[in-house]
């Protein structure tokens, strides 16, 4: 069997902020790359719930967090369609993230 790796690489500021995050993924050639913000969830099997680990640094602007946010929901509503088949439950979930981006105002 096969094994990659991702990291995630977080310097953290004397009140245990991030400061400073990279992220590495050998396979797709990334090599201590920057970034302000980070998102995942796994599935926990046994309690049958998502778990999260939610990080961005002191210096993301907001206005980049508000686009982070809706390029989430996207993807998810993308996710949600391969993985189920439900495209009903996908469009009402792109939906929602244009609803989100107007009322964020990243839309008009």
């Amino acid at each position: 069997m096969r094994k990659t790796q991702i990291t995630i690489d977080v310097e953290l500021d004397e009140n245990h902020i991030p400061e400073l995050m990279t992220w590495n993924a050998a396979d797709g050639g990334v090599e201590k790359e920057e970034t302000k913000a980070v998102m995942i969830s796994v599935w926990d099997e046994k309690t049958s719930e998502a778990l999260r680990i939610d990080l961005w640094t002191k210096d993301m602007p907001v206005d980049q967090m508000k686009m982070f946010m809706h390029q989430i929901l996207v993807s998810l509503g993308n996710t949600y369609q391969r993985a189920t088949g439900e495209e009903d439950v996908a469009q009402w979930i792109e939906q929602m993230a244009e609803e989100f981006a107007v009322k964020s105002a990243i839309k008009m």
